[in-house]
């Protein structure tokens, strides 16, 4: 598994309802997305700070969703651009 983490860095800060409303619009585009097998929404204390966590099958599945066209919606969206990095997810503790 990969996970990445995509994040905004905003010139103001966000408050939370904000935040949850633009991310509660964007969610629908994601749900059954290829390869995703989960996204949580981040949000810093301080507001100036967004983002999310997504849990991929592959790198592949990350690398072809990440394209120009969606770095360009989300750039228009939140201001900025976004930071992605990877991460490889050798173990997963689940306590659910």
């Amino acid at each position: 598994m990969i996970i990445t983490q995509v994040v905004f860095h905003l010139s103001e800060p966000i408050s939370l309802q904000a935040a949850t409303e633009i991310f509660e619009s964007t969610a629908p585009g994601y749900r059954g997305h290829p390869g995703l097998r989960r996204k949580y929404y981040i949000r810093s204390d301080d507001g100036l700070r967004v983002g999310g966590l997504y849990f991929w099958e592959s790198r592949r599945h990350a690398r072809e969703t990440y394209s120009d066209a969606w770095r360009a919606m989300v750039t228009e969206k939140y201001g900025a651009a976004p930071e992605i990095s990877y991460f490889d997810a050798p173990v997963m503790v689940d306590n659910s």
